[in-house]
């Protein structure tokens, strides 16, 4: 619905113009040229908005990771990680809101999906990507794999970002490095991986 885009809009614009703790729905509604009635007709409170747009921010990423994927001509599975690096950095530099909310945490670690942690819901979206675009096998161990190559990730990205607005590009150069190391360690452990 056109209404509930605008208002996650008017939402991801206030968070990056004033921050969560001054977020409101007032603001939004008034932003987004609605009647308060109507935020709270699809968003009872602003932690409700902005998990809405959370989820919104997860969708884009996986859609431009899938994209991505399905084009790249990447000879290992593990060369993934280059454009899932550089599709959370281009969304942290462009798409408005991101770079206050990313995928919720700064407003709840559980903020996608109630019972689990935000990296689980990432990393569980990316394994499946990864499985679906590369036909590399699904297991227990490449979820775990994927798991920790986010939680890594996030942390070092984080770092990255903390000082530069931009990304520090060393800290970013480190962040695939350490990540592809890790995975393509991980694929030798468990007998390789299905060349792409």
């Amino acid at each position: 619905m056109a209404r509930v885009q605008r208002m996650l809009d008017c939402c991801a614009e206030l968070l990056d113009e004033a921050g969560y703790d001054n977020l409101s729905t007032t603001r939004i509604a008034e932003r987004a040229g609605v009647a308060i009635g109507s935020v709270y007709q699809f968003f009872p409170d602003k932690k409700a908005i902005t998990q809405a747009l959370g989820l919104r921010f997860l969708d884009q990423f996986g859609t431009r990771v899938s994209t991505r994927l399905s084009e790249a001509t990447i000879t290992h599975w593990t060369g993934a990680v280059d454009i899932i690096v550089d599709e959370y950095i281009d969304m942290h530099r462009n798409v408005p809101g991101f770079r206050s909310l990313h995928f919720g945490d700064i407003v709840d670690p559980r903020l996608l999906s109630g019972g689990t942690d935000n990296n689980r819901v990432i990393s569980t979206q990316l394994r499946k990507i990864i499985v679906s675009v590369t036909g590399v096998p699904d297991s227990e161990a490449l979820d775990q794999a994927v798991h920790v190559a986010v939680e890594s990730a996030d942390a070092v990205l984080k770092l990255a970002f903390r000082d530069d607005p931009e990304g520090d590009p060393d800290l970013v150069y480190e962040t695939k490095r350490m990540v592809s190391s890790y995975l393509t360690d991980f694929s030798q452990r468990h007998g390789g991986a299905p060349q792409w």
